[in-house]
């Protein structure tokens, strides 16, 4: 058993902190910008709730994170009361937030200053893979480091594995986005497609989802696509944020994304009609929208 902080109780943080507790059976402590919503944790879970990341982190062998962007995270570590002041050495911190890898780096090297590590860690899965415990994390730090934290986000994960040095699991996880967009856009005009074409939606997924179309997105997320239900796991909001950190790399390193750009203004159109927290899938919103006018 270790003892352990999780910072950030939103619809990923908060089963991620319970799978910890409940499966892992570790001493939790959490840290919500909310308070309400670290008692809510403690009541359902058990552990401590803490008023500050600074409290949270105190003693703790591993601190998680899951919190919204690169300047919310350097608020709960570096801020006033941020968890590093508190990190002992030898302890890890361990990033699930999607950020940049330039956040990444930078904290990397200031925890290294502590004599701590540091591990970007984002993840895929939804939030129905957070509340199943079966989430895809990709890491990027020192394999020591990684190795050493494996087996505890191991009580969340699926899939945690080590992508390459600082700012990589960072790097795979705009990967994945970009993936994801594309996939969804896809999808998207397909199902369009055969409605307008008067084919008989069930009838042509069940013909294609073998073959080579197949995608999670499809197994998932086509029936509540037809149906025209959008409130399946993560937000439109999330995935522009997601997908500005993608361009921002890319024009940084020289990478060409033009699919990727244009489902990010697409998205900027479903937000326009007011589906700023419909799941990714919604893009087919904008596609059945732009019939009525």
């Amino acid at each position: 058993m270790a003892k352990i902080a999780f910072i950030g109780l939103g619809v990923m943080g908060y089963p991620m902190a319970g799978h910890l507790k409940t499966k892992g059976g570790h001493e939790v402590t959490v840290y919500n910008r909310t308070f309400e919503k670290a008692e809510k944790w403690v009541a359902e879970f058990g552990g401590t709730a803490a008023k500050t990341p600074r409290e949270a982190a105190d003693g703790a062998e591993f601190v998680f994170c899951c919190v919204g962007n690169d300047n919310d995270l350097r608020e709960v570590t570096i801020g006033e009361d941020g968890a590093f002041h508190s990190m002992k050495s030898g302890s890890i911190f361990i990033d699930n937030t999607t950020a940049s890898a330039e956040v990444a780096r930078e904290l990397h090297a200031q925890a290294a200053e502590k004599g701590c590590g540091f591990i970007d860690a984002p993840v895929s899965g939804g939030q129905a893979g957070a509340e199943n415990g079966m989430l895809t994390v990709m890491c990027g730090g020192e394999e020591a480091v990684f190795e050493k934290a494996k087996p505890v986000i191991g009580n969340f994960a699926k899939f945690a594995g080590l992508m390459g040095p600082s700012g990589a699991g960072q790097l795979t996880k705009m990967v994945n986005q970009i993936c994801i967009a594309g996939l969804v856009q896809g999808l998207s005009e397909a199902i369009h497609f055969a409605k307008k074409a008067d084919l008989d939606v069930p009838t042509v997924i069940s013909a294609i989802r073998g073959g080579a179309a197949q995608s999670w997105q499809m197994e998932n997320r086509w029936e509540t696509m037809k149906d025209g239900k959008f409130d399946f796991g993560f937000a439109v909001d999330w995935m522009r944020k997601d997908l500005g950190i993608c361009l921002k790399t890319a024009n940084e390193t020289g990478a060409r994304l033009p699919v990727t750009a244009l489902v990010d203004q697409f998205y900027a159109e479903v937000q326009a009609m007011g589906g700023q927290r419909w799941d990714t899938s919604s893009l087919i919103a904008r596609l059945e929208n732009a019939e009525k006018k």
